[in-house]
Formats: C-alpha cells, structure tokens, sequence
C-alpha cells in the first residue's frame, strides 16, 4: 500500500548525483567531471576536494566541454558532463549528436536545474523538451531519477554502464522516498499494485503520483503507482503488465506532454494494447518565473491534477 511508503527526510536531487559521482570516482580511477562554470550548483565541491586532477573546468563554453568529454572517452576516461539542462541540452544538441551519439562514446550527460522547479531563474532556463530531444537521438540512455536516493544510486549505475547517458535532476529540496530500494537501468518501480488505473511517473512527479495514489485510495480506487525512472530503454514489459490490468492510465512528468514520458507509454499503448490515457505535463508551453510551487500549481502538475486525472481517463474506459 502507498500509506506504507517511508519517507526518510528531505533533500535536493541534485545532491544525489554530487554524492554519487564521488563514490563512483572512489572506485574507479577513469571518472572525470567536467563542468561548464557550475560546479557548485552541481555539487561537486567534495569531488574537486578529492581529485583535483580529475576535474575540468571549462568555463562558459558547453559545446566545448562536450568536444572535451568525447575526446577523453578515446583514452579510457569516463567523463561525466555538468550543467543545468537547458545548457546540457538544447546549448549542445548538434555537439550531442554528432561527437557522442553517432559514436556510442562513453559520456555521462548529468543535467540539473531540469523542469518548472527550477524556480524563480524562469523561462530561458526551464527546459521542458530535455527529455523529447535526447531519448530521440539513437543509442542514448535517458533516466529521470525522482528523489535524492534514486539519483545517487542512478549516478553509481551509469558509471558502471558502458554508453551514452543522459541524467536528469532538478533543484529544490524532495521527500526521500526510495532509500532502500534497488535501481537497475531499465526496470520500473511499483510503488503499489491497483486495478482500476495506472499512474506513470518519472522524476519529481513521482512524489506528487504517491500523494495522488493516497488521494484516490481513499476514495476506494484502487490505484497502480509506477515509477518509470528510465525512459529510454522503456521497461516495456512493465508498462504492459499494467495497462492489461487497469485499461487505463495516467502519465505524469514535470515535462512537455509532447515528446516525453507521455508520448513513451502511449506509444507502447498503441502497438499493444489501446487504451485511454490522460496526461499531467505541460502542455505545449514555456515556463516563467516563480516559485516551484506556485509554477506546478499553474500548470497542473499537482496531486489534485493528477487525481482528476485519473478520474477523467476511467470514466473514459467504457
């Protein structure tokens, strides 16, 4: 059951992977991190601490970072790339494709700041579309870990994973919420089992599924909780599973309804087995300045948006 969830204290995402990445180098002498003037919004504070000379600062220049980190991965590096998303992204796409995905470099893409819960920067650095444009380029990992467990855990595997990643997180403190649970590249978590409707969740909103999934048992609905942290690859059997029980569901990302996680299970949907589905996301829009709360209130990626949700898309079930 969702009430039996173990919340174990609060903590930024983005913290996950400064402590991942540092227990990840500790093992492996090959790990490097780049930085593109972010390092300490990246938190990476402990890991220039401890090894200096792995540690590349690259100055405001994020296509040449990326050149940098492609180049190392020829000598056996393992380079990890930091900067907000946007930048991670959007800044770098062509540099993306060209020196990474088209050769299946070795090169860990780790984007913070990701998302309407970056806040008050507003619109210019609240990328929406990260996730559409990296899980098209062929051969990339895309995880969207949704606490500060999961994205430590999330760093320490695509260290040990041989291809390109990408990794994104956010800024705002989040209830930790998956401390013991495993995480393998791929497979879903089932926060609780249901048949009525499924929720499907990726990164913060994952949180805000759960607090929906209470809502909603309350009301005798019983409600499937799915944590899909990896969109690409897509744990496909699991999304199945569940949609062949409930014939519905919801999806739920702190993205653009158009090309993210959404997209990805309607798609597995539609060649297996067509079903309704609603979607909690922004749609078709930029953001703007404001509190994390208040922009997730705005554009509908509340729990209370996410029940109703849930409530429209069985209705539609027939």
């Amino acid at each position: 059951m969702l009430k039996d969830i173990q919340v174990t204290g609060k903590k930024d995402t983005r913290s996950g992977f400064g402590d991942g990445i540092v227990e990840a180098a500790r093992k492996n002498p090959n790990i490097t991190a780049l930085t593109a003037d972010l390092a300490g919004s990246l938190k990476l504070q402990q890991f220039i601490k401890e090894f200096p000379d792995r540690f590349f600062q690259c100055g405001i220049g994020e296509a040449n970072m990326i050149g940098i980190a492609a180049g190392m991965t020829i000598g056996g590096k393992i380079p990890f790339t930091t900067t907000f998303a946007n930048f991670s992204t959007g800044r770098v796409y062509d540099q993306i494709r060209q020196s990474i995905a088209y050769s299946g470099k070795n090169v860990k893409i780790c984007a913070s700041h990701a998302g309407l819960t970056l806040g008050e920067d507003g619109a210019t650095h609240q990328i929406l579309e990260d996730i559409g444009l990296m899980k098209m380029l062929p051969g990339m990992t895309v995880i969207v870990p949704c606490d500060y467990a999961q994205t430590k855990a999330a760093t320490l595997a695509i260290a040990d994973y041989v291809g390109p990643v990408y990794l994104r997180f956010g800024r705002p403190v989040w209830p930790i919420f998956t401390s013991d649970l495993p995480f393998e590249i791929g497979k879903a978590q089932t926060f609780s089992e249901g048949t009525d409707v499924t929720i499907f969740a990726c990164g913060h909103l994952v949180w805000k599924a759960i607090e929906a999934g209470k809502v909603l048992q309350e009301k005798g609905i019983s409600v499937e909780v799915i944590n899909i942290h990896t969109i690409k690859p897509l744990d496909v059997e699991a999304v199945i599973k569940s949609i062949s029980k409930t014939k519905c569901a919801v999806t739920a990302e702190e993205h653009n309804i158009i090309g993210g996680l959404g997209d990805a299970i309607a798609q597995v949907a539609a060649k297996n087995l067509p079903i309704p589905i609603e979607y909690v996301g922004t749609n078709d829009t930029f953001g703007e300045s404001g509190t994390p709360d208040q922009l997730l209130e705005k554009y509908g990626l509340t729990p209370q948006h996410i029940v109703d949700a849930a409530e429209r898309v069985m209705a539609r079930k027939g």
